[in-house]
């Protein structure tokens, strides 16, 4: 297997990893030059090479824009200079959710809804009617339904901690949403810009181009 050795490391690299510093953007140039003012538009360096200062660039230009970085912002830099997508990253963040979690969910779910009110109700008017008129004086739970109240008072009891759970996780899940979003809306912030500036990059050489030709 061929390899070329970097001007800029001194390192040798896989020949298909080779990268002229003509086709580096301007703006990582000037970057590189501030360490190794050698470092020319005739020279060569590697792909990791470049990814490198790339994170580095970045990383001093987000410290100017936003002062020190969150872990969140670090994780955006890495996937900028490695080229890695943030959206399937946010596809295998996701948690597999306890049974507990589950059957929160369940419960805050139907407790919520119509057909729990609808079910209540129904049970509330069948216990009343079942004790005062059907059963009259022998009813298993005579007015005032203490039984009943007790019942109430368990479920109310349960039921209030259970919303919670869910509540409580829904809330962190929303976060991490939030969080999720900031990130693929700041990558594609630092790419659009890149984009900008590749553009700009390209414009130039091609003018450059059209001079020479011209004067050929």
């Amino acid at each position: 297997m061929s390899t070329f050795r970097s001007d800029l490391s001194g390192k040798e690299f896989p020949e298909n990893e080779k990268i002229s510093a003509k086709n580096i953007r301007q703006s990582l140039l000037h970057f590189i030059n501030k360490t190794h003012p050698n470092f020319s538009k005739s020279c060569f360096l590697s792909i990791e090479e470049m990814n490198e200062y790339r994170e580095k660039y970045i990383s001093e230009f987000l410290n100017k824009k936003l002062g020190n970085l969150t872990e969140v912002e670090k994780q955006v830099i890495q996937s900028v200079s490695k080229n890695t997508m943030i959206s399937t990253e946010v596809e295998e963040d996701e948690q597999e959710i306890t049974f507990g979690q589950k059957l929160a969910d369940k419960v805050a779910e139907f407790g919520g809804s119509w057909g729990f009110i609808i079910f209540f109700m129904t049970f509330l008017v069948a216990w009343i009617s079942l004790n005062v008129f059907w059963l009259s004086n022998h009813g298993f739970d005579p007015y005032p339904f203490i039984l009943l109240n007790l019942i109430l008072s368990c479920i109310a009891a349960i039921q209030a901690p259970v919303i919670m759970m869910s509540q409580n996780r829904q809330e962190e899940k929303d976060r991490e949403r939030a969080k999720k979003d900031y990130k693929i809306n700041l990558k594609s912030e630092l790419e659009i810009r890149e984009l900008h500036e590749k553009i700009d990059h390209l414009i130039i050489h091609y003018q450059q181009d059209l001079l020479e030709i011209q004067k050929t």
